[in-house]
């Protein structure tokens, strides 16, 4: 069993990690402040192919496998966790659906722009009174002669200020519940859809997260993505997807907490010594460091299995679970070892764990993760030691 990474991805990261260095990392604070990406951030992001990095190449994209691109959003959040989940969410939540389910034809208009940057994409299920329970979703989308005529309200969608590309997800069927929802290919400046309120949020603050208003807004027929009535099944394998990214995203910000704190207490004297010779923050450091490296292993192994298009769901939600609830924990040790500094925005110790607390609720809160866990574990009991 080798758990090294190939001489490709080692590649990889060591770009990626040079061009975070340089480009993502010091502007981190700024874009925290300022509640926006700066003005040329997705251009630089696009010349390193950050925006297709599975993406086949036969539709624009790198057509690298699914452990490089968790790389990826794990060196770009050890940066700036609001720019891990831009790209995080572009992938796993509109191109990733759109690959899988998408007819030839929205594969050939879509991601060649998806995978340049040119066009960002988001995914929209969540509503003012249905998040994690999907079923309960009222935005309708009705048939018409012309076409699908959408109206209703989705919220809480990231990339929704910056996406060209959306993945929303409608009623069209209101007496079948097991067939109640669709997924539809939404273009920004479709008439009658509009971008409502962003929200000012605790973290990730330069991540966009939109309120999306649909107005009578008509759609062709082709806009349908998938099957009619396999809504649900679309939005929860993309769901699975997504959460292997937020375990990454998780990761990444945890290992920059492991990172500051290792540097501090290098460096910070107490009691005329550095306060790394403490035993108190050795174990704090060995703490962090067993749980990162813990997360990203469960990262790395849900990644594989989709990769080679193994049953990864269980594992995505045991990832996903594992790597936020632990850099919540990390993040706050951070702060600990920097003690009252900790505290103040002139450190990173409070931003970490401010972006790193988002992780435990989208894309699935702990609660679904867990609820998905143990109702395979009842339902197979030998599921984690089945070769």
């Amino acid at each position: 069993m080798d758990f090294r990474l190939d001489d490709d991805q080692r590649q990889l990261r060591e770009a990626v990690r040079d061009f975070c260095v340089n480009e993502i990392a010091p502007k981190a604070a700024e874009r925290d402040e300022q509640h926006r990406f700066e003005d040329g951030l997705v251009e630089k992001l696009s010349q390193m192919g950050l925006f297709g990095t599975y993406i086949p190449t036969e539709y624009g994209g790198s057509g690298l496998d699914i452990v490089s691109y968790i790389i990826t959003v794990e060196e770009l959040s050890r940066a700036c966790g609001a720019t891990g989940i831009l790209v995080s969410a572009h992938h796993s939540l509109c191109c990733d659906p759109i690959i899988n389910f998408g007819t030839e034809e929205q594969r050939r208009r879509y991601l060649p722009k998806l995978a340049t940057g040119e066009w960002i994409g988001c995914f929209s299920l969540t509503e003012p009174g249905s998040g994690s329970d999907a079923g309960a979703a009222r935005c309708m989308a009705v048939e018409t002669k012309e076409g699908w005529l959408l109206n209703g309200t989705k919220n809480f969608v990231t990339n929704g200020g910056e996406a060209h590309v959306f993945v929303v997800f409608c009623v069209t069927d209101p007496g079948n519940e097991k067939r109640r929802l669709s997924a539809f290919i939404v273009e920004r400046g479709t008439r009658g859809f509009t971008i409502g309120k962003l929200e000012r949020k605790m973290g990730i603050r330069a991540s966009s997260t939109a309120e999306l208003i649909f107005e009578n807004c008509l759609l062709p027929r082709d806009a349908l993505l998938g099957e009619r009535g396999k809504g649900l099944s679309v939005a929860l394998a993309t769901l699975d997807g997504g959460r292997i990214g937020v375990a990454a995203q998780a990761v990444g910000i945890s290992q920059a907490a492991l990172d500051e704190s290792a540097r501090y207490a290098n460096t910070r004297v107490a009691f005329g010594t550095t306060i790394g010779t403490f035993q108190g923050i050795q174990w704090k450091l060995a703490d962090m460091a067993v749980a990162v490296e813990a997360a990203r292993l469960l990262t790395y192994r849900a990644a594989w299995l989709k990769q080679n298009k193994r049953p990864f769901s269980t594992e995505a939600a045991t990832a996903k679970l594992f790597a936020s609830e632990m850099s919540s924990r990390v993040c706050s040790l951070c702060i600990q070892v920097f003690g009252g500094y900790g505290y103040c925005q002139d450190y990173p110790a409070e931003r970490l764990l401010r972006d790193a607390r988002i992780t435990e609720l989208y894309e699935g809160t702990s609660e679904i993760q867990r609820l998905v866990i143990a109702r395979k574990l009842l339902s197979d009991p030998h599921w984690m030691t089945r070769p």
